[in-house]
């Protein structure tokens, strides 16, 4: 490092990855960066176990980096200095320090990103953005792996980056089991047994911290939890709930991880996301560990190779997706959904068991696993034509793993169909059969899961075929939806509508339901 003055290295929230190659010698001219600020947690109201793990996570890691030597300068959001923007508080820091030159990892989300560059180029010192030394691939490498292609298929990046990384593969370089992709062997419903795993993350009191957001007049919604917190603040803890995944857990994952209980909200899912997204875990370390899980004999292949797909699959494919489509990208709504969400979004008081289910785990843990939100949450706002920004505002706020490069594209694209088809080939909808077969939600819900008609049908029956009829003019001619059309077309009219008087009805009263 240059004599000639200090240099500021800014420590974004999600950045907390203490084998950055930053760290790897103590410098007295360079000072670390971490600051909490309203920028952060005014943008989207956030669940408030997000807000307080996070903020708890950048407290620990500004220990660690002072136990190792390094200068730390951490900004509280109460710190009487805090001008409560990320560049507004740069910019004071470099004149306090007499800095030179000011360096940061590159942002995950666009939004910062943007405001970083924005700020670097009015500034008279040099500035610098660097690797967050973190994902598998560069911003722009999946937009040159499609260019040219109208769909960006996952599978095909998929099979692209298990060559890449020989993972999962035999000795002649062929995918191990001879098949890329074991997704159907993993969509059973859980009977009961084997029994959910005891919860291997450690517990933290965060009251104090708490007592702190709330003096200073912080929103959020959720269930704080501050005084239990499950959620690791450490590499360390972020490694032991891997293993104990790992080595109890795994082996149960692929079977089960489209199922839901209201028995076993965990079931048998990692809950790594937080961790790893904060980067106090590595994908690819993660990865190799679920393939040496398998070759160990610990985990069948198909959950080895369903957790790796999600890993460096589908985690580093959104991300491509992502930063290939921003700006913009939020603004996405190809099917013209305008309906606000429902007021039990933000209480889970519905009388439909499955979404009291969902949301009401959302709002106590701040997680619920993928099925949750696409096939429970994202299929009801979908059938009926919720407003995909507003949801997109929703689920970047609730789940304690969201940050938008991973959840716009889930929502948008996946979830809401809204981006058009780009990443999902067809929209991802369900009438109530398929919650029925995987979980027990229907059990004493208001409603019946097998009805289409009347006051006790279940909300989603209706929904659904009305749903591809107010769509036929975008969806009618999608190949994937051809036996959905052709049984529409099969009906008879009063039947057909029936089921659009019943849909209308549900439509107008949602808060009701």
């Amino acid at each position: 490092m240059s004599s000639t003055g200090n240099t500021l290295r800014l420590i974004l929230g999600d950045q907390l990855n203490p084998r950055h190659s930053w760290f790897r010698t103590v410098d007295p001219q360079v000072i670390y960066v971490l600051m909490e600020v309203r920028q952060e947690t005014d943008y989207v109201l956030h669940h408030a176990q997000k807000i307080l793990a996070i903020f708890a996570a950048m407290r620990d890691f500004a220990r660690q980096l002072r136990a190792a030597g390094h200068r730390v300068r951490y900004i509280a959001l109460d710190d009487a200095s805090n001008r409560q923007s990320i560049t507004e508080n740069l910019t004071a820091l470099a004149r306090h320090y007499q800095a030179r030159h000011v360096e940061w990892q590159a942002p995950d989300e666009w939004r910062l990103d943007e405001q970083l560059r924005a700020w670097a180029a009015q500034q008279s010192l040099t500035t610098a953005q660097v690797d967050s030394e973190h994902f598998l691939t560069t911003r722009t490498e999946m937009a040159e792996l499609f260019a040219g292609r109208k769909q960006w298929l996952m599978e095909h990046f998929y099979r692209h980056m298990r060559r890449r990384f020989a993972l999962l593969l035999d000795a002649q370089g062929k995918p191990e089991g001879a098949q890329w992709n074991f997704d159907h062997d993993n969509r059973k419903p859980w009977p009961g047994s084997p029994a959910e795993p005891v919860d291997a993350r450690p517990v933290h009191d965060h009251r104090e911290l708490w007592e702190m957001l709330q003096r200073c007049g912080v929103a959020s919604f959720g269930d704080p939890q501050a005084g239990h917190m499950r959620w690791p603040v450490s590499r360390d803890e972020a490694l032991m709930c891997m293993e104990a995944f790992m080595q109890t857990t795994l082996r149960h994952f692929g079977d089960f991880e489209d199922a839901m209980s209201s028995r076993a909200q965990r079931l048998f899912h990692s809950l790594l996301s937080f961790a790893l997204n904060v980067k106090m875990l590595d994908p690819l370390e993660l990865a190799r560990r679920a393939e040496a899980a398998y070759r160990s004999g610990d985990a069948p292949l198909a959950a080895a190779e369903g957790f790796i797909r999600q890993i460096i699959g589908w985690r580093e494919y959104v991300r491509g997706i992502y930063w290939s489509q921003m700006p913009g990208y939020e603004q996405r709504n190809a099917l013209d959904h305008h309906t606000p969400l429902p007021d039990w979004f933000w209480s889970g008081k519905t009388r439909m068991r499955c979404l009291q289910q969902a949301i009401g785990q959302s709002l106590q843990t701040a997680h619920a696993h993928h099925i949750q939100r696409l096939m429970v949450i994202g299929n009801f706002a979908l059938l009926a034509g919720l407003d995909p920004q507003a949801l997109h505002g929703w689920y970047l706020g609730v789940y304690i793993d969201a940050f938008e490069w991973v959840e716009l594209p889930n929502t948008l694209g996946m979830s809401q169909w809204a981006d058009g088809g780009l990443i999902a080939t067809k929209p991802y909808v369900s009438s109530g059969a398929y919650i029925h077969r995987m979980s027990d939600y229907c059990d004493g819900c208001a409603y019946d899961h097998k009805q289409k008609l009347g006051a006790q049908a279940c909300p989603f029956n209706a929904l659904y075929w009305d749903f591809f009829v107010r769509h036929t003019a975008t969806l009618g001619r999608n190949p994937r939806l051809g036996m959905v059309y052709r049984q529409l077309q099969k009906m008879p009219d009063e039947q057909r509508e029936a089921l659009h008087a019943q849909a209308a009805g549900i439509r107008s009263r949602l808060g009701d339901l």
